[in-house]
């Protein structure tokens, strides 16, 4: 991979003169450009959606989701995985995120470690990868050698893979099953793929998490109804969320939550349907946690 060649590495011909501009200057010009991630996460939707489906089917499996990459891109999986427990009550074993240089690494830069293509794979034997789950490698150039040795073992253990580039034809891209090119040309400042390469990476991988959890059940409308309340903001959603779901009143939904111990799923469906506490959690159980699907199963 000829680094001069890739279009995240190119010099922005619209920022040629940043270091003469003014506060607003420059505030507007990274406002345009980070417009063309979004424009870059729109035309990689394809892509996306099969990565959705692809996270849904590892966990609806047993397996899980893991990302992985170097720098910027491994601190983004790692962002997103660390945020599925709280948002959508799962174990921290579901989604999984790792970056070259380890725990280190999310905070002071560890650079050489992406060079490591057997440092990929060490990172994946460590997990015990299996052919149920979906790995991700992330990077912007597509090219880090750590993401590729970990898709190559990826491939031969039989997971899923998918990759998150920047680039167009990245070697990346090429191995990974799933390629989701989020091509977001020149940055603002030239090589600097924290700023909309990240934004555009960060965006996919959103739609990745909640796409797959809202699949799994974990949502009912919009509503997060497995979100964790370990936090006095948190309890206070959790109400609201059976409020705005059934109609209750604020005390109403307080005595719902702690007649059902805190499962707002079953507090919602006793208070939509009139079952007991016990007969929602049998029908959650046969709907695989679809609080819809429940409520069909109890008015049936």
């Amino acid at each position: 991979m000829q680094y001069d060649q890739l279009t995240t590495e190119a010099v922005n011909a619209d920022t040629i003169h940043l270091d003469e501009m003014t506060a607003a200057e420059i505030v507007a010009a990274m406002d345009a450009s980070d417009r063309e991630a979004a424009q870059a996460v729109h035309r990689a939707q394809p892509a996306l959606t099969r990565a959705v489906q692809a996270a849904y089917e590892a966990i609806d499996a047993g397996g899980r989701v893991i990302y992985l990459g170097a720098g910027t891109s491994g601190r983004l999986g790692v962002l997103d995985a660390s945020e599925c427990p709280p948002t959508f009550g799962v174990e921290p074993e579901l989604f999984v995120g790792v970056i070259a240089g380890g725990d280190t690494a999310l905070r002071r830069s560890v650079e050489n470690a992406e060079d490591n293509p057997a440092g990929g794979e060490a990172a994946l034997r460590e997990l015990h990868l299996t052919d149920r789950d979906f790995m991700v490698a992330i990077s912007a150039s597509g090219s880090v050698p750590y993401c590729l040795g970990a898709l190559e073992y990826a491939r031969a253990v039989g997971a899923k893979t998918g990759a998150i580039v920047c680039n167009a034809a990245s070697p990346m891209a090429q191995l990974a099953e799933i390629s989701m090119e989020l091509i977001t040309g020149p940055e603002v400042l030239s090589g600097s793929t924290r700023l909309k390469a990240g934004t555009a990476t960060k965006m996919a991988l959103n739609m990745i998490s909640t796409g797959a959890m809202a699949l799994w059940g974990k949502t009912y409308e919009n509503l997060m109804v497995d979100v964790r309340a370990t936090n006095r903001k948190l309890i206070d959603r959790c109400v609201r969320i059976v409020m705005r779901a059934t109609g209750a009143d604020r005390p109403q939904a307080e005595a719902l939550i702690q007649e059902a111990g805190g499962n707002l799923k079953a507090a919602i469906l006793m208070r939509l349907t009139g079952a007991t506490l016990a007969q929602t959690l049998s029908a959650l159980e046969k709907a695989k946690g679809h609080v819809k699907k429940a409520a069909a199963i109890l008015k049936a």
